[in-house]
Formats: C-alpha cells, structure tokens, sequence
C-alpha cells in the first residue's frame, strides 16, 4: 500500500510539473492582457500614455480591478483542476498497469499451461511426461524403489477415425481420458503421448501384485462400450510395462522400452506386454520391414496363399479366398498382419494389390490349363477402393489375359464403404459392371448401416470368424450368426462363415443354411502346389456315397490340427 502512494504522489509531481508550468504561462499571458487593455484605455481616456494616466484610469474604473483579478483566479483554478486531473490520471495509469500485469501473468500461466497439456483432453503432454518422469526416476534410484511407465495405445482406433470422421475420434479420446483419469491416484501422472496414445507414471508401485492390480483395474475401466454418434463400440487397448530401474534408468530408454512392449502386446493381442529383451525384435524389425518392402516386391518375395471354401449345397471346392505371405530372407515367412499395415503408411499398398490381381488371374490360368477351375477370392484395402483407376487396372488385367471378371471376387470391409460411400458405391458399381462378385468381408464388426447394405451391388457377405469360433458356447454369437444367414438370404445374397475350426461348427452351419464354409477344420491356407494336392484328394463330388453320406465324411481332409 506504501509503495501504491509513493507511486501516486511521484506520478501526480510528474504530471503537476507539466500543469504549473502551463498555468504560470498562463498567468504572464493574463497579466500582459491587463497591461495592454489598461493602456488603451489610458491612451483612450488621456490622450497619451504615462505612468500618472495609468494611476488615473485604474483608480477611477472599477471595471479594471474585476479584469486585474481574473489572472489570479484563473491561476488558481488551474492548480486546482490541474491537481486532480494528475491525482486521476495516475490512478488510471496505475489501474491499467495493474491490469496489464494481471494479464501478461494470466497469459504466461496460459502459455506455460499449453506448452505442457494437451489441448484435446486437458492432460499433461509429453513435454511435461518427460519432466515428472526424470524426476521421479532420480527420486526412484537415490531411494532403492521401482516406478513404472505404461504406454497405453487404443486398438482399432484408426477404423473408427476413418469412418466415423476425426470429430468423432476426439470425442471417444475425451471419454478414454476421462475413464483412465478416475483410475489413476493423485501420486500418479496420466498424459497423452500423441494421437490415440496415453502414458501412465506410477511412481509408487507396490511390486508384481501391485502392477497385476492396477492394469486389472485400466482394463475394466475400458469394459463398458463407449457411446459414440448414436452407437456403442467396445474399445480396447494395448498396454507396454517397463520399470525402472530394470529395464531403464533414464527417460529415453525408459520410455522406448516400454512403446516395445506395448507394440509386442499389440502384435501378440494379449492386452498387455511387460518389456524383456526378448521383445525387442519388435521395434527395430518394424523399421527394417518398413525399408525392405518396397524390395521385396521386386525382388518377388511375395507369394500367394490360398484357403478353400467349402460350398454345402453342390460339395464342390471351386472357390478360395487369395492370402498374401512375404518369404522373408531373414525372418522367415511373415503373414499380413506383420507388414500390411507397413505398407499402408509407406503407401506400397496399391502397388501390392495390383501385384496380388496380377498374380492371381495368372494362377487362376495356370489351373484351367490343369482343368482345374477355382474362382479366386482378392481382398481389398479402403485406400485401394476408393481409388478412381481400381476399375480400369483390373479391366487391364483381365484383358491382358483375355479373362471375364466373373473369375474374380472383391472382398472389402465395410468401413472401407463408410469413409467415402458415394465414390465407394460408384467404384463397386463399375466393378461390377465387370462381371465381378462382390462380397463384404468381416461382417458385423464395422459400423455399416443396412442403409448402405441395400445400396451396393454385393453378391456375398462373410461372417467374421469372432462369431463364428464361439458360436457353440456363445447363445448371442450363434443368435448373431443366425440372423446375419437370414439376413443374406432374404436379400438373394451368398453367405460364407469363416472361422469353421471344428466339426460341430460346421455341422451347425450347416443346419442353420449356411452356404460356403472356410477354415482350418478343412484346410489352412495353402501354396498353390500344396492346395493342388489338396483338391487331388477330395472324394468324387458327384458320387451317390458322397451324396448319402453328407457333407462331413470328406471334410475330414488336410491338416485340421494345423492352426499356423
């Protein structure tokens, strides 16, 4: 407050000098005035000007004593507003400095607040992760106890991006944020890494059970679905573990270890990985793979798998469905799954579907020059569909070969149909212009409406394996599956259940109309030489034995114990 008056006073002196000093010119001015109408009136009075005139004129005309005043006044009543007018204007000129700093204070606490959280979920960043981390880990190593990092990643989470739109991923983000948040203690930091990545510091961790605890508890937070643009979807998440100071002793290493092991925990889809480094193979091979491929498909290290469909109704195999496999120099072959996705980011995947069209209506010549006909089964990636040239690379193709497209089915995903329906429907409707059948992979797992079912020209749906595998012990996965069949055939559509690993499945499937069958009860997706020596054999498919028997006397075929 002292200091407040102080500030006041030498302000309201600073502004009084200007104010004085203008009042006092004032005065001179005024009293030249008075000099000069005195004269005049002098002069006007006595003809001439001189000192005795002046006496005169002065003493009698009282007008002049009122005018010898006012300088005076004047005076006095400029030092008297001019005083306020200081004592004002520093006050205002306090207030708004004050209000200034008030502000600057507020926007440095807002820069430091955004320069350390996230500005979708309000949650620390990396930025300030990095930070308490270092801490804590000094802390951890000068008292001998472990912390632990969590590197939590959402499962799927690009599928619901692309085809319910980035408004909508930031949502479901916000109602993660706000689950994991009422999980976490006080003592604990919750940030988000980046996109559909959070980080979870635990300072204090009651050892192996304490850990086994607290995921238990992360898990179930995630369990109810999540409500999104009218629907539910359950949401999982990988989670990678790393210790310190066992597995690191210093943020970098700390937190590379356990994105590691969330990425082993993600390939394995166990739910959660904790580091050893046995997984590290799965960080530096991402990066090796992700530069090898492009060689690889010049170097003709992809080769095709194909899985027969078992059709009930006319107990022919002359339908498969075409899988990709990359003979790997040094690791052996590797299955979709382990670079499919690489090839998606590096933008290597319309190359490798147009290689695996090639390749197969080359295969498919090869096997009619055996008088073996199989119609071939090629699926789709979403960036591959909604390519405006799909349709003429594939009539290249075809034509190149002198082949009609009725050899050929496309299978796509339906968020593949959501992210863009009107250039979807348009491409499969050309598609199918071509004599090509068009079916729906994985049905019942996207978020696809029977709005845009009735529109496409689909000829098949596939039920994912996830209903199928558990059907006999799960009512509602039969129920599922029971109803997509009768769905199907109310719309004159084919239905093909995958998954069928088991006798009984099939023997269900079968009862509930199901017409095509794949899996590994039958066969396990097979070379083109060992799926040849597969169809040899098969029994006479038009045999009366074979016609009373039914179809499970000649399921019993290939490697059915075989789940690789």
């Amino acid at each position: 407050m002292e200091s407040l008056k102080i500030s006041l006073k030498n302000n309201a002196r600073i502004l009084k000098s200007s104010v004085n000093r203008y009042a006092v010119y004032g005065l001179v001015i005024s009293i030249l005035a008075v000099l000069v109408a005195t004269m005049v009136n002098c002069y006007s009075t006595t003809g001439t000007i001189s000192l005795d005139g002046v006496y005169t004129v002065q003493k009698t005309q009282p007008v002049l004593w009122l005018l010898n005043v006012f300088p005076f006044v004047f005076l006095f009543w400029g030092q008297y507003v001019g005083s306020m007018l200081a004592y004002e204007a520093s006050a205002l000129i306090l207030d708004q400095t004050d209000e200034l700093r008030s502000q600057t204070a507020a926007l440095e606490q807002r820069i430091t607040h955004e320069s350390t959280h996230d500005s979708l979920t309000n949650l620390p960043n990396r930025v300030l992760l990095h930070d308490r981390l270092e801490q804590a880990i000094h802390i951890a190593i000068r008292q001998n106890h472990n912390i632990c990092l969590v590197i939590l990643d959402l499962d799927r989470f690009k599928e619901i991006n692309d085809t319910l739109g980035h408004f909508a991923g930031d949502r479901l983000l916000k109602q993660v944020a706000l689950r994991l948040t009422g999980v976490v203690r006080n003592s604990d930091t919750l940030a988000r890494m980046g996109g559909d990545e959070f980080a979870i510091l635990l300072p204090l961790i009651d050892g192996v059970q304490g850990l086994q605890v607290f995921i238990k508890r992360v898990t179930k937070a995630l369990i109810p679905p999540f409500t999104l643009e009218g629907m539910t979807l359950d949401i999982q998440a990988s989670m990678g573990i790393a210790l310190c100071p066992e597995h690191g002793k210093d943020v970098d290493t700390l937190t590379q270890r356990a994105e590691v092991a969330m990425y082993a925990a993600k390939q394995q889809k166990n739910g959660h990985a904790v580091y050893s480094p046995i997984l590290d193979r799965f960080s530096p091979r991402r990066l090796t793979l992700m530069g090898e491929l492009r060689q690889a498909l010049r170097e003709e290290e992809l080769i095709l798998y194909f899985q027969p469909k078992i059709d009930l109704r006319s107990k022919k195999v002359d339908k498969a469905e075409v899988l990709i496999r990359w003979q790997h120099p040094q690791h052996g072959l590797l299955k979709p799954e382990e670079f499919i996705n690489l090839a998606e980011r590096t933008g290597l995947i319309k190359d490798i579907t147009k290689w695996m069209l090639d390749e197969s209506i080359k295969q498919i010549l090869r096997w009619q020059k055996k008088d073996l006909f199989v119609s071939l089964a090629v699926n789709l990636a979403p960036s591959c569909l909604l390519s405006h040239d799909l349709p003429e690379i594939i009539t290249g193709i075809l034509g190149s070969h002198n082949l009609q497209g009725s050899i050929l089915t496309i299978e796509i995903t339906e968020t593949s149909i959501i992210q863009e329906p009107d250039l979807a429907y348009e491409i499969l409707h050309r598609l199918k212009e071509l004599g090509a059948d068009i079916s729906i992979d994985d049905f019942g797992t996207g978020y696809s409406s029977l709005a845009h079912l009735k529109k496409l020209p689909v000829s098949e749906l596939k039920i994912d394996r996830s209903f199928v595998m558990d059907m006999l012990e799960n009512e509602d996965d039969e129920i599922i599956v029971k109803s997509i069949i009768d769905l199907a055939h109310n719309l004159g559509l084919t239905v093909v259940a995958e998954g069928v690993e088991s006798k009984e499945v099939a023997r269900r499937l079968q009862e509930l109309q199901c017409d095509l069958l794949q899996g590994f009860y039958f066969s396990k997706p097979l070379p083109a030489g060992e799926f040849e020596q597969w169809q040899a054999k098969l029994p006479l498919k038009n045999s009366s034995e074979t016609a009373d028997q039914g179809v499970t006397t000649w399921w019993v075929v290939g490697n059915q114990t075989d789940k690789d």
